[in-house]
């Protein structure tokens, strides 16, 4: 009865403190995250969310001259309507909290939020930035190597994001072949040089060559298909759906082919606008990139009336201009890669499964705490089951080929 009703008081004062916060204690560096809602689990019917997407027009119209009076009609074409599929993957992270520490937390909110709050800020910061990670760059892996010396890998600029190596100590890599076919090995990261763009493992792995892709150790096969894999795919299928045949359902690239600038930014948006995107879009930049950017307004001066000093002046958070598409708001992203950058009209994305990120252990109720099987700690376990999901890729752009000055 004593462990029940310790249980009891633990799992309550958890449930007060942060199970239903846990959208607030979400970093605001993580973007894709926050900005794409999760959709419920009771507007997803079945095992699979699915969703009618239109990737052809009506043709079956009749042109009739001036002078034409009961003409004949053309046969009717239909337009093609598909069921678009997809589910979600999970994901489960592991935490401890020491015996001891909770133990002399008991009967108050505010000790035991003491007692606990660095490792449940930390889980949902470790898990949040994986997930961005993979809205961004599942089934593409994390980086693509340049050379390889020993247990030092350098990674090619293009392919370098700062975020997803910021605190990577300890993270279990697998390197494999440009195909993916072939597995180098795996091994933890011991030490992360910024300046480089290298990091260190902590054993060697051999046979390692330019051009092989730095995956997070077992995640190749497991992952969801991320942004730059939907807006890259030009053949097979997406969520059920053949991209080589339905050309509204591919999504744009556009080759910036150097430094990145305000006029290609329009020209990039224009390959949205060719297949129907009206509105706002958002561009996710590098912050190498974001530099060039506000250098270029700054010289530009391209403001209208809409000029905001908290969007518009050099070091604002936003820059926000006005192309053919309408509002074009640009963020940058330590998670974004040097090479690139990603159009996206958010209205058509969604996160989608059974889960949103939650510690609430499916099919335990509110019960978060567990046993440790070897140590002295209670066991917390952050789990999700989702994917990204978008109805039109073809409103959306992939700006390759960055180079930053």
């Amino acid at each position: 009865m004593g462990d029940a009703n310790k249980y009891q008081d633990m799992n309550a004062l958890f449930k007060e403190v942060y199970a239903e916060k846990v959208k607030e204690l979400i970093p605001d560096g993580v973007k894709i995250l926050n900005m794409i809602d999760f959709m419920s689990k009771d507007k997803q019917p079945g095992n699979s969310y699915h969703q009618p997407v239109v990737l052809g027009l009506e043709h079956g119209i009749t042109f009739a001259g001036s002078d034409e009076d009961a003409f004949n009609l053309r046969p009717a074409i239909s337009g093609v309507i598909k069921d678009a599929t997809v589910k979600g993957n999970s994901a489960l992270l592991r935490g401890l909290v020491g015996i001891a520490a909770v133990s002399r937390s008991q009967g108050s909110k505010q000790a035991f939020k003491d007692a606990t709050k660095y490792v449940v800020g930390n889980m949902l910061r470790s898990m949040t930035k994986k997930l961005e990670a993979e809205m961004l760059y599942g089934q593409v892996g994390y980086a693509v190597v340049t050379s390889a010396t020993n247990a030092t890998i350098t990674i090619t600029t293009a392919s370098w994001a700062p975020g997803l190596w910021a605190g990577a100590e300890k993270m279990p890599v697998e390197v494999r072949d440009s195909t993916g076919a072939t597995s180098r090995g795996e091994a933890k990261v011991q030490s992360v040089d910024m300046d480089a763009r290298t990091i260190t493992l902590e054993s060697v792995i051999p046979g390692i060559t330019g051009g092989d892709i730095i995956w997070h150790g077992g995640a190749y096969g497991n992952e969801f298909p991320g942004i730059h894999q939907i807006l890259s795919q030009s053949s097979g299928t997406l969520f059920g759906i053949s991209v080589s045949q339905y050309n509204l359902f591919k999504g744009n690239s556009y080759s910036v082919s150097g430094a990145l600038s305000f006029t290609k930014i329009v020209s990039a948006a224009a390959r949205a606008v060719e297949k129907g995107q009206e509105g706002k879009l958002l561009l996710l930049v590098n912050p190498r990139g974001w530099a060039n950017l506000n250098n270029d307004q700054a010289a530009l001066r391209m403001y209208d009336s809409s000029y905001s000093i908290e969007r518009a002046k050099n070091g604002s958070k936003a820059l926000t201009f006005f192309s053919q598409n309408g509002e074009i708001e640009i963020q940058p992203s330590i998670y974004v890669k040097e090479g690139f950058a990603y159009m996206l009209d958010l209205s058509e994305w969604a996160r989608v499964g059974s889960s949103d990120i939650t510690f609430n252990r499916p099919g335990q109720g509110d019960q978060f705490f567990k046993d440790s099987e070897n140590a002295a700690a209670y066991e917390l376990r952050l789990y999700t089951d989702q994917a990204l999901f978008c109805a039109a890729p073809g409103k959306n752009v992939l700006l390759t080929g960055i180079v930053n000055t």
